[in-house]
């Protein structure tokens, strides 16, 4: 894999995101687990690895199925998923 700088703010924004999860979890310990529409109990770091996941393969579809165009749009994509799960899910 090359080392670009589009790679080190990939895994800079990941890093960062778990980082900020246990700055939250420090502040509000338990995160209260719930049950959302997948029907069983998750907890903030659930959801947090489920849009991570889902996100990952939103950016793979993208690749395949528009090899031409750019990403930023897949980001939007991602962001909007990712609130969606951490509401609903």
């Amino acid at each position: 894999m090359a080392w670009t700088w589009p790679t080190a703010a990939f895994f800079l924004c990941i890093f960062a995101l778990i980082a900020m999860m246990g700055v939250w979890e420090v502040a509000s310990p338990g995160g209260s687990p719930r049950v959302g529409v997948l029907r069983f109990e998750t907890t903030r770091g659930d959801r947090l690895f489920v849009s991570l996941l889902g996100s990952a393969f939103i950016c793979l579809g993208s690749l395949f199925l528009f090899p031409d165009a750019q990403l930023w749009w897949a980001l939007g994509v991602c962001l909007v998923y990712a609130g969606l799960v951490f509401r609903f899910v």
